[in-house]
């Protein structure tokens, strides 16, 4: 499960299903960072950025989710009900990498799992593989490229 804090008091007193939605993607979501292509499930809007990647046991090696949120500001997501380790990439509306947590485990401890806090203000996030981040070389400041019809147009 995936959202801000200010969020997590409205999903639980609102209850949402965890098969209440699913994310979208299309031949034309893909984002790019340094040199590397990954395929992206858009995730934007409360429901959709709730359900993330839970329970899911495996997730492509070229693939990933694409967060987007409706304003730059400090995000926090945290692992609940995520079956696969996590890089989590956090990136500020120019797409400039402004964080990042590495190896993100999954977590079995439902709401008593922990958060993993951008610190700065974010309005992307992208979750790939465990271990993306380390094989790239990541650094802050790295730009992400998202395909042009990734996003919805709203």
């Amino acid at each position: 499960m995936r959202c801000t804090h200010s969020k997590l008091l409205f999903f639980a007193v609102f209850g949402l299903s965890a098969t209440a939605c699913a994310t979208h993607a299309s031949d034309d979501s893909w984002v790019k960072l340094g040199d590397k292509q990954f395929k992206v499930e858009i995730a934007d809007d409360d429901a959709e950025r709730a359900r993330g990647l839970m329970f899911r046991d495996a997730l492509a090696a070229d693939h990933g989710m694409l967060f987007v949120h409706e304003y730059e500001e400090p995000q926090a997501y945290w692992m609940k009900n995520t079956h696969i380790p996590l890089d989590i990439l956090y990136f500020d509306s120019n797409r400039k990498l402004v964080a990042q947590q590495r190896n993100v485990p999954p977590c079995s401890a439902g709401d008593m799992c922990p958060s993993y806090p951008s610190d700065v203000p974010a309005k992307y996030v992208l979750e790939l593989n465990a271990g993306n981040a380390d094989a790239m070389n990541l650094k802050n400041g790295a730009m992400l490229t998202i395909a042009p019809d990734a996003l919805p147009k709203k």
